[in-house]
């Protein structure tokens, strides 16, 4: 048994970057894309949900601790197909499902990035707020120029970690057809139908490629190589 690599150079655009000429980038390109807005998604929601945690504590902070594990008890391809069907119907159109990706990726990662900004803001010295209750600084005032930025560069390894997960994530897009580059490889498949081996390794090696460079980052940033 041979391994032809002709079926990959005749398919290498499409798998890369879709129809990106005709306006409908896939592949590659869309994978990265939709992990890409589905990290700064989940960032900025999980961030901002931590900060609400430190500063509200009692049944605030319980609320959000369930939610997040409501979230996290889920399987994210059910929550895919949910959000497939559910947010049509609560905007009254239609939602690309990139988009609709996007948004799913999102909310689900934002309980984990919830979880990991508040332990990064609990792990600092009690010091550094008492230091600025005594300089007149706010709650608010202090969880934005005292704490965050300390605890951002130690978290910025665990939030590479969750990028990686993202990159992986966006595979479980093709239960709606979405383009992605596990959908595009599908689709080459079906049409080539003789080497499945050929495409699906080549696909294998790009996950890993796209998923080892950002776990070496995270190593060279202070954490230990993500699963």
């Amino acid at each position: 048994m041979t391994f032809n690599v002709d079926v990959i150079g005749n398919n290498l655009t499409y798998l890369l970057w879709g129809r990106l000429a005709d306006g409908q980038p896939g592949g590659v390109l869309l994978t990265l894309l939709m992990a890409l807005g589905a990290g700064v998604l989940a960032w900025g929601v999980g961030v901002a949900l931590a900060c609400v945690a430190w500063r509200y504590k009692g049944w605030t902070r319980r609320i959000l601790f369930i939610w997040a594990e409501f979230i996290r008890g889920i399987p994210l391809i059910f929550v895919i197909f949910w959000m497939f069907f559910l947010l049509p119907i609560l905007f009254g159109g239609s939602i690309p499902g990139p988009l609709t990706v996007i948004l799913a990726l999102g909310w689900f990662t934002s309980a984990a990035v919830m979880h990991t900004t508040l332990a990064g803001l609990n792990a600092l010295a009690a010091g550094q707020t008492e230091a600025g209750i005594s300089s007149g600084f706010s709650e608010w005032q202090i969880l934005r120029f005292i704490l965050l930025p300390q605890a951002m560069p130690n978290l910025m390894p665990s939030y590479i970690g969750l990028m990686v997960a993202l990159i992986k994530d966006t595979s479980l897009a093709f239960i709606v057809n979405v383009p992605e580059l596990t959908t595009v490889a599908g689709q080459v498949n079906n049409r080539e139908q003789i080497y499945p081996t050929e495409i699906f390794v080549f696909v294998g090696v790009i996950y890993y490629l796209l998923c080892y460079g950002l776990s070496a980052l995270a190593t060279r940033l202070g954490a230990p190589k993500p699963l």
